[in-house]
């Protein structure tokens, strides 16, 4: 059925809003559900802070122009509906993720983070990052813990930091001695003094004819 033009403009707005206020968003295909099926998909979207609904293609694609997200025209296409994650990313993208499982008519197509475009894969290795509660949980457990335990995971994480620096440090190692002999050769090179010419011999001075005096006195003996 057709709507009106304000009725679109008001679509669009809508879906500015929620851009707005999202995260992230995850774009799927929901076609062979049911309603009671929407029903649950949407009551678990609610209790992992997100809102999930009905979009329509033609205007989702003006939204995202609009708020200068990326705006995949080949992508939107299909009966599709919208995941907004309103707070935490990773608890939507789990729920949308287990839901797909249970239902194989229910298809996480992708999904948008920040500005960059997300695939199905990405969205289901997002899912298994923990939650905000998951990490207050076991940090709460460390600081519960006795404190060796405590001063052997700070230890392992240290070899963990060390063994990265370590291997940054030998890569660059390797790379300055791949340039060294290079490097070396043009450094022996300025180094040789340049051989100056010796200075040229002088001249000995030629005998200087002998006073006038001299050789008329030999004349006369």
């Amino acid at each position: 059925m057709a709507i009106s033009k304000q009725k679109k403009e008001e679509l669009v707005a809508e879906y500015v809003d929620m851009l707005n206020s999202s995260k992230a968003i995850f774009l799927t295909e929901y076609t062979g559900l049911d309603v009671k099926q929407m029903q649950q998909l949407r009551a678990d979207v609610r209790k992992a802070d997100g809102d999930y609904r009905v979009t329509k293609n033609t205007l989702m694609l003006l939204a995202l122009e609009q708020v200068g997200r990326p705006a995949p025209a080949d992508l939107l296409n299909g009966q599709l509906a919208t995941g907004f994650a309103l707070q935490e990313v990773p608890s939507l993208a789990k729920v949308l993720a287990d839901f797909a499982k249970d239902y194989d008519d229910f298809v996480i197509k992708f999904g948008i983070l920040g500005n960059d475009i997300l695939t199905a894969e990405q969205i289901e290795a997002l899912a298994k990052l923990p939650s905000l509660d998951e990490l207050r949980a076991t940090i709460l457990s460390m600081i519960q813990a006795p404190a060796r335990n405590i001063a052997s995971t700070l230890a392992s994480g240290v070899r963990q930091v060390i063994n990265v620096l370590d291997a940054y440090a030998k890569l660059e190692g390797e790379s300055e001695a791949a340039a060294q002999p290079a490097s070396s050769a043009q450094a022996e090179s300025e180094a040789v003094p340049e051989v100056e010419s010796e200075p040229e011999a002088e001249t000995e001075p030629k005998a200087e004819d002998e006073p006038e005096g001299e050789s008329e006195a030999e004349n006369a003996t």
